[in-house]
């Protein structure tokens, strides 16, 4: 029997004790993902339709690769926590629980690398 009482025990952990973290990571990936959305947007729309030229045109441009990097890098990983949140709330097995948690952090990260290598060939192609 301890000497702290039930609040002194869980103030401030979630069941892992890492909750309020994880919780954190979300808010901010969203914040930064409303910017990076428009930045990634706007010159994308620019260059569909128009031919892979334009598409190397745009993308050879630094500050529009480093955007588009950015963007699959926090896009990638805000899915993968959100994955993650909905996964451990709603499935009971933890073997399956653990399978597609490993799943979804894989495919996500394979997404990401996809995307920034995709983006790295245009830049670096130019």
């Amino acid at each position: 029997m301890g000497y702290k009482t039930d609040y002194a025990r869980v103030h401030g952990l979630g069941a892992a004790g890492d909750g309020v973290h994880h919780w954190w990571m979300q808010r901010i990936s969203s914040i930064a993902l409303i910017p990076l959305t428009v930045l990634f947007v706007i010159p994308f729309g620019r260059a569909l339709g128009s031919g892979y030229d334009a598409v190397l045109a745009t993308y050879s441009n630094f500050g529009h690769a480093l955007v588009a990097v950015l963007f699959f890098l926090v896009g990638f990983w805000h899915l993968a926590q959100g994955v993650q949140v909905v996964v451990e709330d709603y499935v009971p097995s933890k073997p399956l629980r653990i399978g597609l948690l490993l799943a979804s952090n894989l495919l996500c990260g394979a997404l990401a690398i996809a995307g920034t290598l995709a983006v790295a060939t245009l830049l670096f192609r130019a």
